[in-house]
């Protein structure tokens, strides 16, 4: 499928979630960076935000995760499987409720996009360990709220599981940055973001986190270290790299839903 990648032009389309910005990150400690390293990420874009500090445009580390980060694991590299971290959602089978702020919820198309979001999952064959409910604002377990960043190049941010199994409960929107309308493009396309999201929220890292370039987000190695970048078995090689997955660093409109290895990924690690 061809993807047309897009960037904001006066505030007319859309932005790409994930989209990275270079970020002045003199002002982080290096004892933070050494750690934020040592967890197997880049440390040339840190951004410093309330809860810890964002890394890969979208990932939040707190400061407890960066503390008590999982022991590293040997990794398969430099290939293009979807991959998932070391901490993963138990308890299963569980229900994870979704919700939107208040704030949001006035937003055209995003109610319809967070039940497209618990639409899409719910309707993955074999992936029955966690299943997606809409709860009332900020009473999910995973919370949408509207964020501020400092580039209007990101379009949202999460984090992942923590040692606890339970998946990470805030997901930043910048709505800001976007239009917003109650057609189906854009409600797929915000689909699309909401899941990306969720999906770190759940354990999955950026498929493409070993070359940014595979998704048209630049290029580099996000590394993988402590958090882990865990191969998924069934899923593609480096010679046939699955571009249409919703774990790309960089989205395309329109939005899609799960690509066939996506969703051999979700049914492996939650059965």
């Amino acid at each position: 499928m061809k993807k047309i990648f897009f960037i904001l032009l006066a505030g007319t389309l859309f932005l790409i979630s994930c989209k990275k910005s270079v970020v002045n990150s003199d002002e982080i400690p290096q004892a933070v960076k050494d750690q934020i390293y040592a967890a197997g990420f880049g440390t040339k874009s840190i951004q410093k935000i309330e809860e810890g500090y964002l890394v890969e445009g979208d990932i939040i580390l707190t400061q407890d995760w960066l503390d008590n980060n999982p022991a590293r694991q040997i990794l398969r590299m430099a290939n293009g499987e979807q991959y998932h971290t070391t901490n993963t959602v138990t308890g299963l089978p569980r229900n994870i409720s979704l919700s939107l702020s208040t704030k949001l919820m006035s937003k055209p198309g995003f109610i319809e996009s967070l039940q497209e979001t618990a639409n899409r999952y719910n309707a993955v064959s074999g992936f029955d360990g966690i299943t997606f409910s809409i709860a009332a604002a900020g009473h999910g377990d995973i919370n949408f709220v509207d964020g501020h960043f400092s580039s209007n190049t990101i379009l949202g941010s999460s984090g992942f599981p923590n040692s606890r199994g339970e998946p990470y409960n805030t997901v930043k929107i910048n709505a800001s940055a976007m239009n917003s309308f109650a057609t189906p493009d854009w409600i797929s396309f915000l689909g699309q973001l909401f899941s990306h999201e969720v999906g770190h929220c759940i354990g999955f890292r950026h498929t493409d986190w070993f070359d940014r370039s595979i998704g048209g987000c630049g290029s580099g190695n996000e590394g993988a270290g402590g958090a882990g970048a865990i191969l998924i078995p069934g899923t593609p090689g480096m010679t046939n790299v699955d571009t249409d997955s919703w774990m790309l660093s960089c989205l395309s409109w329109p939005g899609h839903s799960f690509s066939n290895y996506d969703m051999i990924a979700l049914a492996y690690l939650y059965p």
